[in-house]
């Protein structure tokens, strides 16, 4: 890679987003740059005073077929990827009347754009495949050594001003960054494209899933390691858009996932009136409550379990307040994180350096994005799980049906069970949980797990419900939930013993619903 500095003398600019395009133009026409441009881009730089050269007066060869074809010229191509350095090519450009490129400014038809949009064509989002575009970026990009290439708005003021400081020169520590933006950008480009197309195969509705998939994400955040100190990580995409770090060390491997799994239990309880806390240990909520106050919510959820809090994650709906604040600095917690802190709040928080504050904003969550694992040699790619049944519409399948407030509960318990790793369950009162099981290899081993830890803990389980986040295959299930207190149940049912569990049920006096969706979380 070349340590020179290139200057500036031609530049080649063609853009669908048109912002921060004239003020760019002009700079680069103040250190005397001649311009090219074809179509709406010279329009527009025209219509703002700067003077532009038509890249068909610069290659003698017109604009055709509708502007698809435009800057696939030699004469453009050979001005991007000619050596600077190599007396061969510089002896062909001469020969052929071919003159230097220096910086590409190019960004392209707004394909994401297009084809979000409802029921758009397949003949408007092929239109909208640009073709010039790319293939000057990766040419641009190719021949960094001699040429900038700039892909996005935001890197033109950091231009603008490094020409300003080298009298119209761009170094190459720049150029070889924008390089790797450019061919970033185009891989994008290529893999929402290939991916859209490959739903779209012609034959019925579009499919969710494609014949392949592909991913291209910028890299955020470096991480100290993974998820264990001898493993590499680093986290892609646009995690920090939608959580935001006010305090404390850099985020770790194991922060990030339970940040998410902490956000994605919360929107749940989205338009929830009142004050929702929840506490999650590795990715596992282990108490949620809720309250007219967060520090009421916060009691209830900390009651569940007092012994998991510690090193845990603490996520609320609301503003966190002094009280709530005050209430949770008692104990050690890696990550708290809230939709605001009020500057006395964050200030008081920040007394403890080791805790990481983050606060998220949930109508930047990206809810329909697809749920991704990786298995051995490839890459299990789903739909989200978005369903969150409510019970009234459930089967009720026991002599006697649920009350208000047993339906109150079984809704909040569905909500959090959806998140409690499998097997689940959660015994739960309308505004809390008292005991939770998961994790296990068997659907009975959680039943037993919680009712042991609440025994132990001194929590009654008599008057809660039960939820649990996959059918029930034999009568023990509702036996063991009837016996330390439950009256109500709700899970998705289809088991082939469904008759003997109802029995069961209804020897006790249980009220079960049979929701019919269930949600495994391996």
């Amino acid at each position: 890679m070349s340590t020179d500095r290139i200057n500036i003398r031609r530049a080649l600019l063609g853009v669908s987003d048109k912002g921060g395009l004239a003020e760019f133009a002009q700079a680069l026409t103040r250190h005397g740059v001649e311009l090219l441009s074809t179509g709406g881009t010279k329009a527009a730089l025209e219509a703002a005073g700067v003077k532009v050269k038509a890249v068909e007066e610069f290659t003698g060869f017109p604009e055709m077929l509708d502007g698809r074809v435009k800057t696939l010229h030699p004469k453009i191509h050979g001005g991007i990827l000619g050596r600077r350095d190599d007396s061969n090519h510089q002896r062909q450009m001469a020969e052929h009347g071919i003159e230097p490129i220096d910086l590409v400014v190019v960004n392209f038809y707004p394909f994401e754009k297009t084809v979000a949009k409802p029921n758009v064509s397949l003949e408007e989002a092929i239109e909208n495949i640009d073709i010039g575009g790319p293939t000057l970026v990766r040419a641009a990009a190719k021949n960094h050594q001699d040429v900038a290439v700039v892909v996005d708005p935001a890197d033109y003021a950091a231009i603008v001003e490094e020409m300003n400081r080298y009298s119209g020169a761009v170094s190459a520590a720049t150029r070889w960054r924008l390089a790797r933006k450019a061919f970033a950008r185009v891989t994008a480009y290529d893999v929402a494209i290939s991916n859209w197309m490959g739903t779209h195969t012609g034959e019925g509705e579009p499919s969710a899933l494609g014949e392949t998939f592909s991913l291209s994400l910028p890299r955020e955040q470096g991480l100290r390691y993974g998820e264990n100190p001898h493993q590499q990580g680093a986290l892609y995409g646009r995690f920090l858009e939608v959580t935001e770090q006010l305090h404390g060390k850099e985020l770790s491997f194991n922060n990030v996932f339970d940040i998410s799994s902490a956000i994605n239990l919360m929107l749940e309880f989205r338009g929830e009136p009142q004050a929702v806390v929840a506490i999650l240990k590795h990715n596992t909520p282990c108490g949620v409550g809720v309250g007219p106050t967060l520090k009421a919510a916060w009691d209830k959820a900390f009651a569940t379990d007092p012994d998991s809090p510690f090193g845990g994650i603490i996520i609320s709906n609301r503003a966190w307040d002094m009280e709530f604040a005050r209430a949770v600095d008692e104990l050690f917690t890696e990550v708290l994180i809230g939709p605001e802190f009020p500057d006395e709040v964050i200030a008081f928080l920040r007394k403890k350096k080791n805790r990481r504050v983050m606060r998220f904003h949930p109508e930047r969550a990206p809810r329909e994005e697809f749920d991704l694992k990786k298995v051995v040699g490839g890459l299990l790619v789903q739909t989200p799980d978005l369903a969150i049944e409510d019970p009234r519409e459930g089967k009720v399948v026991t002599r006697r049906k649920p009350t208000d407030a047993e339906y109150r509960a079984l809704d909040f318990g569905i909500k959090v069970c959806k998140h409690i790793k499998s097997n689940a369950i959660a015994f739960v009162t309308e505004d809390r949980t008292l005991a939770v099981g998961g994790g296990a290899t068997s659907r009975i081993d959680p039943v037993y797990a919680a009712r042991e830890k609440a025994a132990r803990l001194k929590i009654s389980l008599a008057g809660s419900v039960l939820v649990s986040e996959a059918l029930f295959p034999f009568p023990d299930g509702p036996t063991l939930a009837a016996e330390a207190g439950a009256t109500a149940i709700a899970q998705p049912g289809g088991a082939v013993r469904d008759e003997e569990v109802i029995a069961a049920a209804d020897k006790y006096g249980l009220a079960m619903v049979f929701t019919g969706v269930r949600h495994f979380r391996h």
